[in-house]
């Protein structure tokens, strides 16, 4: 029987717990928290959208995002919904690919997914950080808050440093540095951005849909349409978090990013003019400031004209065309510099980790190591927003499990 040590009780760490133990081994779980799970628990605001039908190798990031490709086929949707079905688990799928549990509770996963885990026999260490990890001729030599325990073979599943209110760390990156793994420097992903205005604090709290385009070095690099949120420090919303990660990627390559609004993305650019002309033909007395309230958000407007160097209290009677055609054009490509972003506190996952050219996208064993594997996050593997970062934690680990018992 192989004796396995775990280190990490996440997602992908609780899977291999799963089907190691299942497979026939001794396994013991390693968690420095205090509780298994927390970024189950956190995950959908509390809803945990717990994988995508659709996931592909097109939806990740990393040195090479084909590493995915093995793992989503041996996990395949409907593989993993028999495997909730036996669990206890029943999902509600979405049209757009996305998974709920059937409960809309986060907690339903956990407790289904940590029942099975020690009902299959698995130990589960709590508040027992591990601080090192030595290879030996016999095996491996964990030394944790526990204590120094030999084990055949060891999982790091340690996840990254995104969400560190939650616990997470970068041990696990220490630990394969130790080993002499490559990591790839790591980067905050589906993540709110600072701007470099000063307008934006301003205009902190007001939501709308707009056409979100990504600027790096001055070239269009990405664009989406969805929710924006302007805050205090710069602006948030779903379509910022879906752009998050290239813009956060070339940051930390120490690129020139920025972010272009169409605040009006149901209008064909060369519309937009025409429509502005409109509106103010049919009310040629008002200003300039009130009569755009019937297309933007009152907030929006001042520092759009204040940008367009247009006076609030202009009559639209007394625009001419060059200035319509400037106002409209601003509507569409309103730029701002992006200086940061808001952090791995605010994250919900992170870039970067263990070059996965070092690893067996097979097996997610160590081409290094012997006996090493590694699964989910801590590797240089992120994915969109959706469900398809918890879709490669469950596969990964899946696969990482059933290897490792063999």
């Amino acid at each position: 029987m192989n004796t396995i040590a775990i280190i990490g009780g996440g997602a992908s760490g609780l899977m291999a717990a799963l089907f190691a133990a299942r497979g026939g081994a001794a396994v013991t779980v390693y968690e420095h928290n205090g509780s298994v799970g927390k970024k189950i628990l956190a995950s959908g605001n509390g809803r945990c959208n717990i994988i995508n039908t659709t996931a592909s190798a097109a939806d990740y990031a990393g040195e090479d995002p084909s590493f995915v490709t093995y793992a989503l086929k041996q996990l395949s949707f409907g593989y993993f919904e028999k495997l909730c079905l036996s669990l206890g688990l029943l999902l509600d799928v979405r049209e757009d690919g996305r998974c709920y549990p059937l409960s809309n509770e986060a907690k339903s996963v956990l407790i289904a997914l940590k029942s099975a885990v020690t009902g299959a026999g698995a130990l589960i260490l709590t508040e027992s950080a591990v601080t090192a990890i030595s290879k030996e001729e016999s095996g491996f030599v964990v030394t944790s808050a526990a204590g120094r325990q030999r084990y055949d073979k060891v999982l790091i599943a340690t996840g990254s440093e995104a969400a560190p209110q939650l616990g997470a760390t970068a041990d696990g990156h220490t630990l394969a540095k130790a080993f002499g793994h490559e990591v790839i420097p790591t980067y905050p992903s589906l993540v709110q951005f600072h701007l470099s205005s000063k307008h934006a604090p301003k205009m902190a709290g007001v939501k709308t849909v707009a056409e979100v385009t990504l600027v790096i070095d001055g070239k269009s690099d990405a664009r989406i349409t969805g929710d924006i949120l302007f805050t205090s420090y710069g602006i948030s919303g779903l379509a910022i978090l879906d752009i998050s990660q290239r813009g956060s990627y070339a940051l930390s390559r120490k690129r020139r990013v920025s972010i272009a609004l169409n605040l009006l993305p149901r209008f064909e650019r060369h519309e937009l003019a025409e429509a502005i002309e409109k509106l103010f033909a049919a009310v040629p007395a008002q200003n300039v400031q009130n009569a755009l309230y019937g297309l933007l958000p009152a907030k929006l407007v001042t520092y759009l004209l204040e940008d367009a160097r247009i006076a609030l209290s202009t009559p639209v009677s007394a625009l001419n065309p060059k200035q319509i055609k400037q106002l409209a054009h601003l509507i569409g490509d309103w730029r701002f510099d992006v200086t940061d972003t808001h952090g791995f506190k605010h994250a919900e996952v992170s870039g970067g980790g263990v070059s996965t050219a070092q690893v067996n996208p097979k097996t997610m064993e160590s081409k290094m190591v012997e006996g090493l594997y590694f699964a989910g996050e801590v590797l240089d593997i992120v994915g969109r927003r959706g469900g398809f970062n918890f879709h490669f934690a469950w596969a990964s680990g899946m696969i990482a499990g059933k290897e490792m018992a063999k």
